[in-house]
């Protein structure tokens, strides 16, 4: 099978796989460009209420694939940036669950995802100084408003390779599960996703990634639809709510 980007959409939950097996899924430049449009199209699907990017098999994403840096290294770094602003925008909760190595491109677009869940003994790594290449400014950014500039200029600096319980320990990464224990915690935490306001999620993540001037659309947007109240209900009517805002809506 050709490298690529497979997805599929089950209970509301689409899931987007690396494959690229034959060199640990390393990102082509058709990757790189294949991912906007895929993103596009599943924002705009109103069955789906939440994104998982993950890696065929045993690993994550060890990068761009290298021998598309031979033509042009900028070129390369603009669709890999573009790639990851796409996700980084995607309108809904994007989750990365990581096994195995995630390394260069592959840590670019674990960063761009809101959460990251990673399988013990998962390696990362932000390696351009091994290539000489100057890491995007909105890469970097990214990365400090994750792991802070000490451990930034540290994964940037060296080029070396961390451990999940460093990468844990610095923010990296939100959850550790233990071998065999990542797809049955992503699948439970997702399905907690699903049943959350989207409303409430579109909001909270426009302001935590620092869209600080739309309180108001977003107060228009809590009266004039029935979430709110229905979360109310649900509450004193112990059960589970039924909520309807849609952001492809």
């Amino acid at each position: 099978m050709e490298p690529q980007l497979l997805y599929s959409v089950t209970d509301s939950v689409a899931t987007v796989v690396i494959h690229h097996p034959a060199k640990r899924n390393a990102m082509t430049a058709a990757m790189w460009r294949a991912l906007p449009p895929l993103l596009d199209t599943l924002a705009a699907d109103p069955d789906v209420r939440a994104l998982v990017l993950t890696g065929e098999g045993g690993t994550f994403c060890a990068g761009a694939d290298i021998s598309t840096l031979r033509g042009s290294p900028d070129e390369a770094q603009g669709l890999a940036v573009a790639a990851e602003e796409a996700l980084a925008t995607f309108p809904k909760p994007t989750l990365a669950a990581i096994r195995g190595h995630c390394v260069g491109g592959g840590a670019q677009l674990a960063a761009a995802c809101d959460l990251r869940f990673a399988q013990e003994g998962s390696l990362f790594g932000v390696t351009p100084a091994k290539l000489g290449i100057v890491y995007p400014a909105s890469s970097t950014s990214r990365l400090v408003a994750l792991v802070g500039p000490a451990t930034t200029k540290y994964l940037l600096f060296s080029g070396e390779l961390i451990d999940t319980e460093r990468a844990l320990r610095t923010g990296l990464v939100d959850e550790m599960l233990p071998e065999g224990e990542l797809a049955k915690r992503v699948a439970e935490f997702t399905r907690i996703l699903v049943s959350r306001s989207q409303l409430t999620q579109a909001a909270a993540k426009e302001f935590a990634n620092g869209v600080a001037d739309r309180d108001g659309h977003w107060a228009e947007q809590a009266r004039g639809n029935g979430d709110t109240a229905e979360g109310v209900a649900a509450f004193l009517e112990r059960r589970q709510p039924r909520f309807t805002w849609t952001t492809s809506g």
